[in-house]
């Protein structure tokens, strides 16, 4: 028998082990809740994106199984062959009106949102400048392009101006950034990025993906947020995190939609969604504009959290919203504090090198709007009693 061409994985997964960046991948045997059963035992879950907790939300689930019973389980198709439904153009006729611009386009995620969006606008002879901390499906977007990238400094206006003085020679240039920074919980200061793309001439593109639901009116985003309604060109969210079911989506003017839907390739060659998620999605949007206290109530929440645990004594970095790290220094750390937690029942997952710096490696925590405060005071009587016995506070 020939040698196995993959015996190399074998070596590979072994140096991750012996480093400590080996993680297991724990397994949800219920509802995705604020307490949840994840690998057979009950504990308080702080690592799930359903913020507003609208995964089980009744109105969801109704939503879901009327559409099944009208459209039926899949659509069959792309959406430019015969995979268009009409339940697909009512979600996006419902997210532009919601994200108050002209139109928008769903994609079958997040990341393919970005994947699709990037290179449908930028080639050759194009400038990208995007923030070092943006997320992987940002960076592997501008990669797929022929365009010069360039990245500044974390939140550095100085330092985008720079590139954006050093870039006027390009065809087109675009500013890309995360609306909320999904490791750190920070906000992108996006005014002073639109005053300075605005300045020089570039489009500003915003990935909402941890601010949809969560910033603005209703949740309507950091353009909300920040009353830049008009002056953002392109805005990314998903459909997977506070809207609490699966997909992407880019909300912008007509001829934005209309070209995505001749050159935006995941779009093109990848199965529209299933009725049952479109018509959720339709639902949670509803839900947004009906229950506005769900995002009252986690930022309460959220507030009471960060507080305590600043109390405590952590460190949780620069984070303004309900993305909280709590940091443990070098990975291995940060590994055994995420085990201890769930030993003490509580999951909150490690985040270690590379998807954040050697040195800053952390548990990430996500409070929500179905947390009790007995859940939070649970989970910071845990973080007390772990935090001290490994030296942490």
């Amino acid at each position: 028998m020939a040698e196995n061409p993959l015996a190399f994985l074998d070596t590979e997964i072994q140096q991750l082990k012996d480093q400590g960046l080996y993680f297991q991948v724990r397994v949800l045997g219920g509802e995705q809740g604020p307490v949840a059963l994840i690998d057979g035992k009950q504990v308080v879950n702080l690592a799930s994106n359903n913020y507003l907790g609208l995964t089980t939300h009744p109105r969801l689930r109704q939503a879901a199984q009327k559409a099944i019973e009208q459209y039926g389980v899949g659509s069959g198709a792309v959406r430019t062959i015969i995979g268009t439904m009409s339940i697909h153009e009512e979600l996006e006729e419902k997210l532009a009106q919601f994200k108050r611009t002209e139109a928008s386009i769903v994609f079958q995620s997040g990341f393919t949102a970005n994947t699709g969006v990037i290179p449908a606008l930028m080639g050759e002879g194009d400038v990208i400048i995007s923030d070092e901390l943006n997320h992987a499906s940002i960076i592997d977007g501008c990669r797929l392009t022929r365009a010069v990238r360039k990245v500044y400094r974390h939140r550095d206006m100085d330092e985008l101006r720079l590139r954006l003085e050093e870039s006027l020679d390009a065809r087109r240039i675009l500013v890309v950034t995360d609306g909320i920074f999904s490791m750190d919980g920070d906000i992108a200061p996006l005014p002073d990025i639109v005053d300075l793309a605005e300045r020089y001439g570039a489009m500003v593109m915003v990935d909402d993906a941890h601010a949809s639901g969560v910033l603005g009116r209703n949740g309507r985003g950091t353009v909300d947020h920040f009353g830049l309604h008009g002056r953002v060109h392109v805005q990314v969210g998903t459909l997977s995190k506070a809207i609490g079911v699966l997909g992407g989506y880019i909300a912008g003017n007509r001829s934005l939609r209309d070209w995505l839907i001749q050159r935006g390739r995941p779009y093109l060659f990848s199965t529209s969604h299933p009725p049952a998620v479109a018509a959720s999605c339709i639902a949670a949007l509803e839900v947004l504009q009906d229950e506005p206290w769900l995002i009252d109530q986690l930022w309460e929440n959220t507030h009471y959290f960060k507080a305590a645990l600043a109390d405590l004594g952590f460190d949780t970095g620069s984070s303004e919203t309900p993305i909280t790290p709590v940091i443990a220094g070098d990975s291995a750390k940060a590994i055994r504090m995420s085990q201890r937690l769930f030993d003490e029942g509580v999951f909150a997952q490690a985040i270690v090198y590379p998807t954040v710096a050697q040195d800053r490696a952390r548990v990430r925590t996500i409070v929500t709007a179905t947390h009790t405060r007995d859940h939070l005071d649970q989970a910071l009587a845990a973080f007390a009693k772990v935090g001290r016995d490994l030296g942490i506070v």
